[in-house]
């Protein structure tokens, strides 16, 4: 049945229902009685831990709403002014509680009482914590919110215009769609026109980023910034030599791939040269794929999608739309990209993001359901933190919803050479994402391997870089300016460093999800939902052996995994 659904949200133990964080000095008791309170069995401890738990997450969802409010309205002084006092004010003085708290629980004889699986977790993460917790980090990282901040407003402002409209780059992105030609080239020189406008801006920027997070890394006894947030991401299932391999994976298995369908691209556009702006274009058809008009338009097909897909998964979407947790269309003001912002005390997320009427922004509908989904799935988990998996999940929860409601798609396009259309270019998409991916990654290690490089040294390993996971068909030539910058539209390089690669991991997963929906869709989404369920209560490899997928990222695995994908686009004919 389509509806929303009833959920009633949990019941505060230990802090008033009244309660509304306003302040620092109205939090304070709270952390101090954790901090004193005698923990005299192991049943105590489990109190003590709900109880830190439920504090936290009141916390981390008065954050979510200052960070949701200020990306939908970036030119709202009084949301940036509320984000940046909570980020100011508030969190430099919880980090030394919560240190003192990960002691006080790390130190307790009753802990290795705890003997639940999900709590082997949870003492990962406390070792974890205390191995990176350094007092004189707080001030630094409160720079450094400050600062990643500035790239949302950076980009938000950026605009240009085309035949007569301003636009966003968003907007304006969607020219790259088009079949003239000349068209997306305007389009494309004026988007990285105006991202080159700021480079200066940008790299100065980073340049504050990249020597704020080397005194971090530095300070918690890191030899560098990696390999800090390799421990601080939380990844115990495996390491940086395991990046490595995958980029050499992906360069050896997938770029091949790449270069066949740049050559198919070039053919059947009948092009002397692939220029970048013939890369988004989809080649199949003379006009771009509208999946949807309007943001009304794009929820009410996703909830019919949705529906079809799982009833429950309908209804987690239509829960949001009731509750008012979307903000799906692009305007001026409002931050780029897309996300779903888990609330972790209402258990009812919030998605935002910057839809046109794109193909891509379907992509993106169903990508932060899928995420949404997770959230609903994992709302009455005992902790907060069983409720926030680390991205390798998060991501498959994703990926995987844009494959298997790919199957339903059918909703966004009323002829089916629209539909085969919009397939293949979902499917050429992991091809291209693969190699990007390992792009950033690789960028990543780079840069802070080398913090003290100058900007020429970056833009020189950015290019080498760029060059072994780039098509070798497309022709560069006259925009070498232009592609010394590309990583600047990269927002995770500057908001969250190092959350990347999680998105490739989650790729090959879904992948695999994927295919065992297509052998048996209620047994294959079954699967997929149980390991959802399971939130963070798991290692990350048995939550995808409970979803029916490998965790594997080896060259075998991904050279398995693509021919599959290959195979699947080979049936899509034109």
């Amino acid at each position: 049945m389509s509806e929303a659904l009833t959920l009633k949200k949990r019941k505060r133990r230990f802090l008033e229902e009244a309660f509304k964080v306003e302040n620092w000095e109205q939090v304070r008791p709270y952390y101090e009685e954790l901090v004193s309170r005698p923990i005299n069995n192991v049943e105590e401890l489990r109190e003590w831990f709900r109880d830190r738990s439920e504090l936290e997450s009141v916390l981390s969802e008065e954050l979510g709403w200052r960070y949701i409010k200020m990306t939908c309205d970036t030119a709202s002084k009084e949301y940036t002014d509320s984000f940046n006092y909570f980020v100011n004010e508030i969190q430099p003085q919880v980090a030394p509680f919560s240190n003192r708290l990960d002691k006080k629980a790390l130190e307790s004889p009753y802990l290795k009482s705890l003997d639940d699986p999900e709590y082997d977790i949870v003492k990962k993460l406390l070792e974890k914590d205390e191995r990176i917790f350094r007092e004189e980090n707080i001030p630094l990282e409160t720079q450094i919110h400050t600062e990643e901040q500035k790239f949302g407003s950076i980009s938000g402002d950026m605009t240009v215009e085309m035949e007569g409209k301003e636009l966003t780059l968003q907007q304006a992105g969607d020219y790259l769609d088009l079949y003239d030609r000349y068209l997306r080239e305007e389009a494309y020189r004026k988007i990285a026109e105006r991202r080159l406008k700021d480079k200066d801006q940008l790299d100065g920027l980073f340049d504050k980023l990249l020597n704020l997070r080397n005194k971090v890394a530095l300070n918690a006894d890191f030899s560098n910034f990696r390999d800090y947030m390799h421990t601080a991401l939380g990844r115990f299932s495996y390491g940086v030599e395991d990046c490595f391999k995958f980029h050499s994976a992906v360069e050896e298995e997938v770029v091949p791939l790449l270069n066949d369908l740049a050559v198919e691209r070039k053919n059947k556009l009948a092009l002397d040269n692939l220029r970048p702006w013939d890369l988004n274009v989809n080649y199949l058809g003379k006009t771009p794929l509208k999946p949807f008009k309007t943001g009304e338009e794009l929820l009410e097909k996703t909830l019919v999608c949705f529906d079809r897909v799982d009833s429950y998964l309908g209804n987690c979407l239509r829960t949001m739309k009731e509750m008012g947790h979307l903000d799906l269309v692009s305007r001026k003001g409002k931050a780029p990209g897309g996300y779903n912002y888990p609330l972790d005390e209402t258990g009812v997320p919030f998605i935002f993001m910057n839809a046109t009427s794109s193909l891509q922004d379907l992509v993106t509908m169903v990508h932060e359901g899928g995420h949404a989904y997770h959230s609903f799935l994992t709302r009455d988990l005992e902790l907060s933190i069983f409720k926030n998996p680390p991205s390798e999940v998060a991501e498959l929860a994703s990926m995987a919803m844009e494959l298997i409601s790919m199957e339903h798609w059918d909703v966004f396009f009323d002829n089916e050479k629209d539909l085969v259309r919009a397939k293949r270019e979902q499917l050429e998409g992991i091809i291209n994402t693969l190699p990007w991916v390992a792009t950033v990654d690789k960028f990543q290690h780079w840069i802070y391997e080398n913090p003290n490089h100058s900007r020429q040294e970056r833009v020189k390993a950015w290019n080498d870089i760029f060059s072994s996971f780039s098509s070798s068909v497309t022709d560069w030539t006259g925009l070498e300016q232009y592609k010394d910058y590309v990583w600047h539209k990269q927002l995770h390089i500057y908001e969250v460093p190092f959350y990347y690669i999680e998105y490739a991991i989650a790729q090959l997963g879904a992948v695999g999800v994927w295919k065992n929906y297509k052998a048996d869709p209620r047994k294959g989404f079954s699967s997929y939902t149980e390991a959802l369920k399971l939130g963070y209560t798991r290692p990350v490899n048995e939550v995808y052996e409970a979803a029916g997928v490998r965790f594997d990222f080896s060259r075998e695995n991904i050279k398995a995994l693509m021919s599959f994908v290959k195979a699947e686009l080979d049936k899509l004919a034109v």
